[in-house]
């Protein structure tokens, strides 16, 4: 099809919405490795999984031979209130790069939750009202997956507790406020209320949080409150799956039009948005049908890939979690309050993690002013405010257009925008008035989290 005909925005009907997820762990040679129990360092069961998540979840979790699982016709209905979400084609960002790059964006904020956490936070809210639960609990970062989980849980008419990372619930109050329009309760993490809260309070006194802390609070409450389960939004096999929406609708837009990405870029924080953005490119890479490259990009402040080990690691602050393998700061390293709370996690997805161990993408790290100017400049061109944890694969993005400017070379970029920026005006602000800094732990820092990595045969690094 002539480029004259792309248009600017590519939305798929209803008939080709996707009717099952794709599972990348199928195709995959080399698995990502197991969960371990941390007492014993045996592969998790699923008996030992069904106290802290839903029963299905926990068969997603653990299967990873299926490539393709149906959709539940009530996810599929949930869906389409929201989705398809559009495929677009930047064509003012070219302009006014003057790059020959052709860019295009799959974004995912046109949704109350501003972010495409609602494709896991539907799933799983299902899954737990089809078991008869009571209610979940869960921790969020920048509020985009605590906002999305209390819109399903409300839904669906289930009880929500979310621990918000203690410096994303002072800088973004409006996001927490959304989430008790919904019914949710929501807690500044580290806290007073659970032993494992106190316990860090009480080691890293004044400390501003992390996600790793807020998990171990959620899955406290979860495991000591009858009727309630665990759920979270990234990082976890099961929900990668369930974001593959992303990269299904992507392919179906772009095939649909005769076009194919020479680069496709993500944020990377958990993995939960690279992840689902990539999923089927990477099938296709992994079978050997076709080739791509994949980015991966994360903040200097919380470099898990391009700094961290690839190791077994706990994967909350309080060491309460099943090990996972994965690259890792260190589940006691709590990185500076940066203003990408989605993407302040210590470690990285496993099926993530497996996939750039064994060479098949790359990742890179940005400083969040080179973040904050790239994000001002696509909003100022493309008229979306984009969120910080979505501004660092517009960083690259821009980056990668500008080289094709040098060299003169024709490549196709796909980006994920994976959701608004209009909870994040605090940070706004603070890059305007020039108080933003870029913090980039020192060697040093990072040998105390690889410090408190655990030690046991087979987990050298």
């Amino acid at each position: 099809m002539s480029e004259n005909k792309i248009p600017y925005k590519i939305y798929l009907s209803e008939e080709e919405m996707p009717k099952a997820w794709y599972n990348v762990r199928a195709d995959m040679a080399n698995k990502p490795a197991p969960l371990l129990n941390p007492g014993t360092h045996q592969p998790m069961t699923a008996e030992e999984l069904a106290p802290v998540f839903c029963e299905e979840l926990v068969k997603q979790e653990l299967d990873d031979t299926t490539a393709y699982i149906p959709i539940p016709q009530e996810i599929q209905d949930f869906y389409k209130m929201y989705r398809p979400s559009p495929l677009v084609r930047a064509y003012c960002l070219e302009e006014k790069l003057q790059t020959p790059a052709k860019i295009y964006y799959k974004f995912e904020g046109n949704n109350t939750s501003g972010s495409h956490k609602l494709n896991s936070a539907i799933a799983q809210a299902y899954y737990a009202k089809k078991q008869g639960l009571k209610g979940v609990t869960t921790e969020t970062g920048a509020g985009q997956w605590g906002t999305a989980l209390s819109m399903a849980c409300s839904y669906f008419g289930l009880d929500c507790k979310v621990y918000m990372v203690k410096c994303s619930y002072e800088q973004k109050p409006f996001r927490r406020e959304v989430m008790r329009v919904y019914g949710a309760s929501v807690t500044p993490s580290p806290s007073e209320t659970t032993a494992v809260g106190r316990k860090i309070l009480a080691e890293h006194p004044g400390t501003t949080g992390s996600l790793g802390c807020a998990i171990s609070e959620a899955v406290e409450v979860a495991t000591s409150t009858p009727g309630y389960r665990y759920v979270l939004g990234s990082v976890l096999n099961q929900v990668l799956l369930h974001q593959s929406v992303i990269g299904l609708e992507t392919k179906t837009a772009m095939d649909k039009y005769g076009i194919v990405p020479d680069i496709i870029i993500g944020c990377a924080g958990g993995g939960s948005n690279l992840g689902g953005l990539i999923s089927p490119f990477m099938g296709e890479k992994l079978r050997g049908e076709r080739d791509y490259r994949f980015i991966a990009v994360e903040p200097a402040s919380c470099p898990s890939f391009t700094r961290g080990k690839f190791a077994y690691d706990f994967c909350d602050t309080g060491m309460v979690c099943p090990l996972a393998k994965m690259y890792t700061l260190g589940s006691s390293f709590i990185p500076s309050a940066n203003h990408a709370g989605g993407l302040r996690y210590h470690g990285m997805s496993s099926t993530l993690s497996q996939l750039y161990h064994d060479g098949l993408m790359e990742a890179v790290s940005v400083e969040q002013t080179k973040v904050f100017e790239a994000a001002e400049q696509f909003a100022r061109v493309e008229g979306i405010l984009p969120a910080p944890e979505s501004s660092h694969a517009i960083k690259v993005a821009i980056d990668e257009a500008m080289k094709c400017k040098e060299t003169g070379e024709e490549k196709t970029i796909l980006f994920g925008l994976t959701g608004t920026g209009y909870f994040d005006m605090v940070a706004y602000e603070k890059f305007h008035d020039g108080k933003m800094t870029d913090y980039i732990p020192t060697d040093a820092d990072l040998q105390v989290g690889f410090d408190g990595i655990p030690k046991f045969p087979g987990n050298e690094f």
